[in-house]
């Protein structure tokens, strides 16, 4: 693909922090940090539900889902953002920024997904718990992990497609060190209304519809709850949640404003801009294993258990 019509190929050039170049190397020791955090906690999830027969359960199975997704996510925009901040190459070219753009959205649609079953899975759990490994059976997960898989692709393939079809003509300058669809649809100079709509359309129909039904979801297990006689059982069956609640709050809390700054922030400082990138890549995959090791006591028991055998 060329740049309106000329013989070079269309570049984009990705942000890093505006005015501090000179110290992007080091601002990239906190961030590689981070990375590694977030590999290591998905990783050790992932390793502890494989190894014990105990964990294959629902709950733990989409949790395993999740750590897969944030671990991908995690591969997808490591390399550009490294590369920038360590080595300053901040160029990229369409098909690699349309690919990582692809990447990024397919994986945070099934994430939506996978956080939406999880909020299925403690319905039925606090609902109706006799009927629990009946409702959620192995064919069953299996067969929801593919369709979210199917619908973070089917989505989201159109994306790339549709960018492919504009015109850019203006400086290629990414308010990010990773490529998004919004990011890249507002540097062309063509019409872009199809992809404004097709946009708001997949999101409204992913990530609007998700969100709704975990609401939904929750109402219905207070109501549940609040119907429980005993206070210690109440509370018993509310902390179940409290880690899923979280892990829902860090994936939709960073999303809506980055999504915000998008769509109203064209004044807001690029530092915004900048900053709403980082939280909404890379806060999710490090905190969600965090917060499951901490609250889940299975995990927690399984992790110090490993700790302790390989001091010995």
């Amino acid at each position: 693909m060329t740049n309106n019509g000329s013989s070079k190929p269309l570049l984009f050039l990705l942000t890093g922090f505006p005015g501090l170049e000179h110290v992007h190397p080091w601002i990239a020791f906190p961030i590689s940090l981070m990375y590694f955090i977030a590999i290591c906690g998905n990783g050790t999830i992932l390793t502890i539900i494989q190894a014990e027969s105990s964990l294959h359960k629902p709950m733990y199975l989409f949790l395993a889902m999740l750590a897969v997704t944030d671990l991908c996510l995690v591969a997808t925009t490591l390399p550009t953002m490294l590369r920038l901040l360590w080595f300053n190459v901040r160029a990229v070219s369409f098909g690699a920024c349309a690919t990582q753009m692809f990447f990024i959205h397919s994986l945070s649609c099934m994430e939506s997904g996978i956080l939406l079953a999880m909020a299925f899975d403690r319905f039925v759990a606090i609902s109706n718990p006799l009927r629990y490994s009946l409702v959620l059976t192995g064919s069953r997960i299996a067969k929801m992990g593919l369709l979210m898989l199917l619908r973070g692709v089917l989505f989201v393939l159109p994306a790339p497609l549709l960018l492919r079809l504009l015109r850019y003509c203006r400086a290629n300058t990414l308010s990010h060190s990773f490529c998004v669809h919004q990011d890249m649809m507002k540097l062309a100079c063509s019409d872009r209304r199809v992809n404004v709509i097709y946009g708001l359309f997949a999101v409204l129909s992913t990530f609007g519809i998700d969100s709704l039904l975990v609401l939904l979801s929750y109402l219905v297990i207070v109501k549940t709850v609040l119907n429980i006689a005993s206070g210690e059982e109440r509370l018993r069956a509310l902390d179940t949640c409290v880690s899923h609640l979280c892990a829902v709050l860090i994936f939709y809390i960073p999303l809506i404003g980055l999504t915000i700054v998008h769509r109203f922030g064209e004044h807001a400082s690029p530092l915004v801009h900048i900053l709403m990138g980082f939280t909404y890549v890379l806060i999710p995959p490090m905190l969600n294993p965090l917060v499951y090791s901490i609250k889940v006591t299975q995990i927690r028991q399984q992790i110090l258990k490993r700790l302790q055998s390989s001091m010995v």
